[in-house]
This record gives structure tokens, sequence and C-alpha cells, in this order.
């Protein structure tokens, strides 16, 4: 009886995906368990199992083919001698009725790993920097490339770098930002680690103590949770406890805050959790060139860094400088947008909110003057404040939750430094309080949205 494999899913949202590479031939005999093909998705690299033993007696869609969606039959398995009859052009099955992340029905598996994908096409607009002269060259390069080409030069320069966590050398990283280092600088400097990030994490810091620059990367800030007492005990805290002997000068990085579908256990926002803990640098950028400059800047810095990345930024593309040791200081803000009604203050992914808010009240003669902190701590209150006092309104966006959010923190800092200058109350927008909800709508309404940072700023203008 022959079997169709058909093309999985990683997750109810995918639709299609490409379909990479065979890793077997027609006439191939295959088991449970072996890996035949892989595909590649908006979020992942993934790969294709056979669970059935048989013949792999067609292939219905080549390796290397584009867009094939969800649930297409791929391929055909048929028993040994079992006579099949000829290919027929591939044809997208019905859509399943139940989530696609559960176990494919077939003959095919897909195993998955948190890996990502070939870079989307997201053009962006040039990232406006002063740390960029205006006569750079500027070629286009994912935030994902960005970060593997910093660590890359890095630890071309300083051989006591290296990176560590789960993932991060044989499988060039959960999400691929490690791609390429393991073959360049060998298993010494890329280190595979268990699933342990309470142990990874403090032998990383260990090296640090010992004057080694670990990247201690984990697959996402949520399992950071298992590490946090090295990260916030250990690290943090030890320069100060030793009376300035020891320092600990160790990057800790991944993915932070929501994706999509990933629900509550993998979509929380860290950003104040982290920029509330002395001895910490917190760094959150928006774009690919700042991606690269603040990672290399992270680094070389002293301090334990923690450098919060965000998935769905990982695979869009920016403009960034071709320049020979691009570094962007630690700490120090940028007016991504120039305007002069109201200041809309936000990091990380909630900068491409506010830019598309501000392009949209730019349509009603609304000039919002965006700031990208860039850093969350040394947070640049002198940037924010120099923008308010120009504007007199501020609106504070973030993907975190509002209790005690970065949000909270800005409010607080401007009624401090440019009460004066206020026309109306500095107003929030943020993710709702509550965990993330797992189904689509729900998620949907739970993160900001730019119609929400639109509201905001309208509100304090009084419109």
């Amino acid at each position: 009886m022959t079997v169709n494999v058909l093309m999985p899913a990683l997750s109810p949202t995918m639709e299609q995906g490409k379909l990479a590479k065979w890793l077997k031939n027609e006439g191939d005999k295959v088991k449970a368990g072996d890996v035949i093909a892989e595909i590649e998705t908006d979020k992942a690299t993934m790969e294709v199992e056979a669970v059935d033993e048989g013949v792999l007696a067609r292939i219905l869609v080549p390796g290397g083919a584009e867009n094939v969606a969800v649930n297409t039959p791929i391929a055909v398995i048929a028993e040994e001698g079992e006579e099949v009859g000829p290919a027929e052009p591939a044809a997208p099955a019905k859509a399943p009725d139940v989530p696609a992340s559960a176990p494919e029905p077939a003959t095919a598996a897909a195993t998955a790993t948190l890996a990502p994908p070939p870079a989307p096409v997201a053009s962006s607009p040039a990232i406006a920097a002063p740390e960029i002269p205006p006569d750079t060259v500027l070629i286009p390069m994912t935030m994902r490339e960005a970060l593997r080409d910093a660590m890359a030069e890095e630890m071309r320069r300083d051989p006591d770098v290296f990176v560590i966590g789960e993932e991060v050398a044989e499988y060039q990283g959960a999400y691929k930002v490690t791609q390429g280092l393991l073959q360049e600088f060998g298993a010494r400097r890329v280190v595979d680690t268990p699933i342990t990030e309470y142990g990874f994490a403090g032998l990383a810091v260990g090296a640090a103590f010992a004057g080694l620059k670990p990247i201690c990367e984990f697959m996402t800030f949520n399992f950071a949770m298992q590490a946090i007492d090295h990260i916030v005990n250990s690290a943090a805290k030890t320069l100060y406890m030793s009376g300035g002997q020891v320092n600990c000068p160790i990057v800790f990085r991944g993915p932070n805050g929501a994706a999509a579908r990933v629900g509550a256990q993998h979509s929380q926002d860290y950003s104040s959790w982290f920029s509330q803990v002395p001895g910490l640098k917190v760094v959150a950028p928006s774009n690919a060139a700042d991606a690269k400059g603040l990672l290399k800047s992270a680094i070389r810095d002293p301090n334990p860094v923690v450098f919060l990345e965000n998935e769905i930024l990982y695979g869009k593309q920016w403009d960034t400088p071709m320049i020979e040791d691009f570094l962007i200081p630690i700490g120090k803000a940028r007016v991504a947008r120039a305007g002069t009604h109201v200041t809309l203050v936000s990091f990380s992914i909630g900068v491409i909110h506010a830019l598309a808010a501000a392009e949209a009240l730019a349509n009603e003669g609304i000039e919002a003057e965006v700031i990208d902190l860039r850093t969350l701590r040394p947070m640049d209150v002198p940037a924010i404040v120099a923008s308010v006092k120009k504007t007199g309104r501020c609106v504070a966006v973030e993907e975190g939750w509002p209790q005690c959010g970065v949000g909270a923190e800005i409010a607080a800092r401007v009624q401090e430094e440019a009460f004066d200058y206020l026309d109306a109350p500095v107003l929030r927008v943020t993710g709702k309080d509550v965990p993330m909800p797992y189904a689509a709508n729900l998620e949907k309404l739970a993160l900001p949205s730019v119609a929400e940072v639109i509201a905001a700023a309208k509100a304090v203008l009084y419109r």
C-alpha cells in the first residue's frame, strides 16, 4: 500500500514553505526515522522523516521548490516490490482540521527545531544613525546575518571570544544566527551544550570571571529563567561585591518577547526584568545595522550585557553599512524619525510599530518624532527629554506588560526632568496585562498595535 508524504507544517500559521532538498533518491529504501528531506519555512528549518519502512517510490516535488503549500503530497512511499503508477502533478491537499503542529498523520513527521529561514524580503528604509557617515556604502542584510557577522568579526579579532549554547554549532543555531561559525572557528570556540540553561550559563559566567569573553546564546530568553541566578547574582553583582577586582565580560543573547502562536511560556518580554538590575547592561536593537554595531560593542564591553533580540525581526532586511569595524556605543539612543508634534519612544520591534504610526500620522498633518532607545540600561534619558522639550508630548511603546514596564520608567523620567514642558500626560502603549494567549485572535489583541499608537498620539494631542 502506497502512502503519500505530505508537506508538513511547523505551526498553525504556516501556509507554505520551501522544499530545500531531498536527502534520499527515488528507489532508495527507507525506514522509520530516516530523514528524507529538508524544508525551510518562515520560522524554521525542518527535517522530514519517514515513519514507515519501504521504498521512496516517487518524488513529486523537486528539491529547491518554493512556496509549496502545506499538506501538498511531495513524495510517495511504497512497500518493496509494489507497483506504483506514474507520477501525477502535486496538488495541495485540504487543510487539516487539527492544529498543524500536531503529529503528521501519514508517513512524514516533521522534527522541527526552532530555526529560521532564508531571508524573507522585507524592505525597510535606510537607517538614520549618527554613526553612519553620509557616503557609506549600504548593503541589504537581515538581522540574523548582521548578528552572525558581528560575532564572526569579533571572534577573528579576539581569540578569547567564544560562543556557547544549545545547537549553536552543528545545527548552526536554533535560528541560524550562528551559521558558519563552527566551520570557521572550530568546536573549541563554538560549543554545543546539553539542554541545561543553568549549566551552560554557569560555565560561561565562570569563563568570563577567568578572563574569556563568552557569548552565551539562549534559544529564547524564556529559557534564561532557568539561569537567572547566574545572570543576576553572579554576572551582574560580582564586580561590585569584589570591590572592582573581578569583571564579567559576557554577552547573554537570544530572542526575547512574542513571536507568533507559541503561547504564554515562549512569548514573554523580559526587557523590564533585566533592565531593573544594576550591574547589567541591556540592549534591544530594532534593525540589522544597530544589531551589528551594538553586538560588537557588547562583546567588547567589560560588563555583562543582556542582548535582547526579536524573533520576528531575524528575517527582516535593512540597509546595513559596509564599514570596517562598525561600532555603535551602548547607551545612546537615536532619532529614527524627526518630528515636532509628539514624541514616540520605543525599542526593538516597538520601533517598527512607532515608525508605521508616524507614517500614518503624517498623512493627517501630525509629525511624530520617533526615538529608538537601542539600549534600555543605561537608558539615554537626555535624548528622550530633549525630544519632549521640543514636542511637549510623549507616548512610550513596548510589547511588555504595563506594570513596572519600560514605559513606566520613561513616564517617570519625563515627569522628573521635563514636567514643565509637558502639554499632556505621558501615555503608554503596552502588551495587555495577561499571559500571552495561544489563540491567534486573542494573541493579536494582547499585543500592541499601530492603531493603538496612533490613538495614543492623537490622545496626547487632544485630537
